[in-house]
């Protein structure tokens, strides 16, 4: 699925889910469209796809036997 973004620099692209992932990661967009919500979400306010991290807490996923 390809999906629009902004640039900072105001242009307009089309890009795939995995590049959407690298320029939220690194910045370099400054919105895109989500069609679940058919709205732009600003990546400095919005929330956007969760990115990961370190998580130092209790395993609270439990594998099914």
């Amino acid at each position: 699925m390809l999906l629009r973004i902004q640039y900072p620099d105001s242009k307009y692209d089309y890009v795939d889910t995995p590049t959407l992932d690298r320029l939220i990661e690194f910045r370099r967009i400054r919105q895109f469209f989500r069609p679940s919500e058919k709205k732009w979400i600003d990546i400095s306010r919005d929330p956007v796809r969760g990115l990961g991290g370190h998580y130092s807490g209790p395993e609270r996923r439990s594998a099914v036997s």
